[in-house]
């Protein structure tokens, strides 16, 4: 049965209750032995395609505020402005960046990760950026032929050595 277009687009409108446990709110060094301090709740939407691409055009390179831009685009309640969620504590950011990207579909499981390490053209990326000192970017602009070609390069020097 195919889905139809509104079911797709359904998860858009979806927000999720999340609870910030007490410690991350209020972290301290001391340990406090008994119950855990009970956590506040905020709501977050998913984000969209359209969010993505807004803060990537917008943070360029900047992870700081990336994560910012992810708050501000995905917290539904309360709402906050740039400069409130720029005065937040580190943790409490990548905690909430860690469950925007969650609900989000962001996040890849350690199955896809062991995936995408093993997958021949990561390998190969690898190994060419190991043998030559490349850099990511370096490699990444080498066309499939040209990774073939060094691949078969260093093959041949393995066999001769």
């Amino acid at each position: 049965m195919m889905l139809t277009p509104e079911e797709i687009l359904a998860g858009k409108d979806q927000t999720f209750d999340v609870e910030i446990p007490g410690d991350i709110l209020h972290p301290s060094l001391e340990d406090i032995s008994g119950p855990p301090e009970a956590g506040k709740t905020v709501r977050l939407r998913p984000l969209t395609v359209e969010d993505v691409q807004l803060i990537a055009k917008a943070a360029k390179d900047d992870e700081v505020l990336t994560s910012v831009l992810m708050i501000q685009r995905s917290l539904v309640e309360p709402r906050l402005k740039h400069p409130d969620i720029a005065r937040m504590s580190g943790g409490l950011v990548r905690f909430l960046v860690d469950r925007i990207n969650r609900i989000s579909g962001l996040t890849a499981s350690k199955d896809e990760i062991q995936e995408i390490i093993n997958s021949p053209l990561v390998r190969a990326f690898f190994v060419l950026a190991t043998e030559f000192n490349w850099t990511p970017q370096q490699v990444r602009e080498l066309t499939v032929g040209q990774i073939l070609g060094y691949l078969e390069m260093l093959n041949q020097a393995k066999r001769t050595s």
